[in-house]
């Protein structure tokens, strides 16, 4: 049976930070992964996971402007520096305290930028390895409904940068929704880049609420992780239809624990 993790980006939305940490360990997750907490002090931050027995998987690269609609800045062009600083501040946050993971989001890329995108990702991901040796970098393809012009969309994109930069940290994260939305085939897939998933997450497929409704059949999902002999933690990454708590009733109906070893 997979092992989950609260992503604290989604889930209990109306709390702050740190109370989230709190509302994840009551509810008996045993691992949390965020979004962007880089404005929450690191003791603090690092107190409340150790005082609700949560591991602390991943982060994302800050966004860059937000205002000016960036979503990301690892593979545009003419934004390395701003990445760079962003990468060094996010990865001694990262290390203070404890997370192992990093998704480096890789931002918008207008189409006839695409070819100068890719040799900026690979400079930054390059960059990034090297600053931060221990952590485990995550590419994401995002689906072209929620981030239409992101730099890519697709696992074969993905994988063809890890071959390109020839990083061993480098690794997929596999979010069955993403997948679902853009590809389908998600059993093909997860069979396909198994050897290269660093981290999986779900929601239902289309309206990416909690896994007990929609096209993707995950109970198959989670077998198929099992048989794979994944070992890593599975993100709850969906938007709850409701109250947070009460949303968590899909563990019973597909028959999971959250709190397993």
């Amino acid at each position: 049976m997979p092992r989950f993790s609260a992503n604290l980006g989604f889930l209990w939305p109306e709390l702050p930070l740190l109370e989230r940490i709190d509302a994840a360990g009551k509810a008996g997750f045993r691992a949390v992964e965020m979004h962007w907490p880089y404005d929450e002090p690191e003791a603090a931050l690092r107190e409340a996971c150790a005082r609700n027995g949560l591991t602390l998987l991943g982060l994302n690269t800050p966004r860059g402007d937000v205002a000016a609609g960036e979503n990301g800045l690892g593979a545009v062009p003419g934004r390395e520096e701003a990445f760079r600083a962003d990468f060094d501040r996010a990865a001694a946050y990262a290390e203070a305290v404890g997370a192992t993971a990093m998704h480096v989001m890789a931002g918008f890329v207008p189409p006839e930028q695409q070819a100068h995108g890719e040799r900026t990702f690979l400079d930054n991901l390059a960059y990034a390895a090297a600053k931060a040796e221990g952590l485990t970098l995550l590419l994401e393809p995002l689906n072209p409904r929620d981030a239409p012009g992101y730099f890519y969309h697709t696992l074969a994109e993905a994988a063809g940068i890890i071959e390109k930069a020839g990083i061993p940290a480098l690794k997929i994260m596999f979010d069955v929704y993403h997948v679902g939305v853009t590809e389908g085939d998600v059993l093909t897939k997860l069979r396909r880049y198994a050897g290269l998933i660093g981290h999986v997450q779900i929601a239902a497929v289309p309206s990416r609420a909690e896994p007990d409704e929609g096209e993707i059949a995950y109970r198959a999902i989670f077998d198929e992780l099992d048989r794979l002999g994944y070992a890593g933690w599975v993100g709850c990454e969906y938007k709850p239809r409701g109250k947070t708590g009460d949303g968590l009733s899909w563990t019973e109906t597909l028959g999971v624990c959250l709190a397993a070893a």
